[in-house]
């Protein structure tokens, strides 16, 4: 190697992050920004933003092998760990990826206070045989894991960056979105429809953890895009947390807060994707305000209809994944591996390319 940098370093873009926070080894990447942290105080919302779905390092090199050094926390969840890799992509083609081997396991049990930490080493996460001549590489964080970025070393100087030239996606969601299920970072459903479509990714899903917080729609609203696409309800239904009379003001006061600071930019309002049987159920008894699938559907489309803002728009999300496709989703709500790829085709043609112009 002819080059080593610690990190943070401006010839390296951190994309799809909207906070970077201090460490003594280096810098970790967090997908919210600082001030929200105090407010938004849960343990497993503290855990899911510090995860790095869609985030993402952006640099230009003629570099053949590159070394990032990190400090990985893996989860462990009741029915096993988490996969942790790092993807490497060169002009937006995915050309290696590495699982971690190494770094702190947390194990994660049903309640909060459950939760073990066992400590472990940082490590080299290494990158050979890239592409000869001038490039720009991004190297993908893994979606399931909090990453400290600590050092880069290349084999060749590090030019000036150069930014994404595709225009700026901003999603927010749940499980769904944060993916999980999926294998590796580039092979979550939003980041294959950015990649195939050439949109820059900021993944603000946020697993079990898609409630509406006012402070993630300030983030929305302070935050460049040019698309914001909002899949809504599955964690309201799942955690009972809200009912119709509560729900639909809360959608409009999200809507209303992003639209402080994005009045024209388009916005998808996504409803709950097919869950095997469990469309017109929820955790508790139903009665005439108690929210379902069903229900959710309903209220979304109209409060579209209701606002009548050109720029707003309303995806039923079985569009995304219908419920004909119930093999997909192993254990009745979130999708495999092979769904995910279905699911980011389909927001390509139904999310990006109609409105991210």
């Amino acid at each position: 190697m002819t080059a080593r940098l610690s990190l943070p370093d401006d010839r390296v873009m951190i994309l799809g992050a909207l906070d970077l926070e201090r460490t003594p080894a280096g810098v970790r990447p967090r997908r919210l920004p600082a001030w929200t942290r105090p407010r938004l105080s849960d343990s497993r919302m503290d855990l899911v933003v510090s995860q790095a779905a869609g985030v993402r390092l952006r640099l230009r090199t003629a570099a053949r092998s590159l070394a990032l050094g990190v400090h990985v926390t893996v989860s462990v969840m009741p029915d096993g760990e988490l996969p942790a890799s790092f993807d490497l992509a060169v002009d937006g083609t995915v050309l290696a990826r590495v699982r971690a081997k190494a770094g702190d396991v947390l194990t994660l049990g049903p309640e909060r206070a459950d939760a073990r930490l066992t400590p472990g080493p940082a490590e080299i996460v290494r990158f050979d045989d890239l592409p000869a001549g001038e490039k720009d590489v991004e190297i993908w964080l893994p979606h399931s894991a909090t990453v400290e970025l600590r050092t880069l070393e290349t084999d060749a100087p590090l030019l000036v960056p150069t930014p994404p030239s595709g225009r700026a996606w901003v999603h927010y969601g749940s499980s769904i979105s944060h993916g999980l299920e999926a294998i590796a970072p580039t092979l979550t459903w939003p980041a294959i429809a950015a990649l195939t479509t050439g949109a820059a990714l900021t993944n603000l899903g946020f697993a079990g953890n898609a409630v509406l917080d006012p402070e993630v729609a300030r983030a929305i609203r302070d935050s460049p895009a040019d698309l914001v696409s909002l899949k809504v309800g599955i964690n309201l239904i799942g955690e009972a947390s809200m009912r119709e009379r509560t729900f639909v003001p809360a959608v409009h006061g999200f809507l209303d807060t992003i639209r402080e600071g994005h009045p024209t930019t388009p916005i998808v309002l996504i409803s709950p994707t097919a869950f095997r049987d469990r469309d017109a159920t929820t955790g508790t008894e139903v009665d005439s305000g108690t929210l379902t699938q069903t229900s959710v559907r309903t209220l979304l489309a109209k409060i579209v209809d209701l606002r009548a803002d050109p720029a707003l728009h309303y995806l039923d999300g079985r569009e995304l994944l219908g419920p004909d496709e119930a093999s997909a989703l192993p254990d009745g709500v979130h999708p495999d591996a092979a769904a995910h790829l279905r699911m980011g085709d389909r927001a390509g043609r139904l999310i990006l390319l109609p409105y991210l112009r």
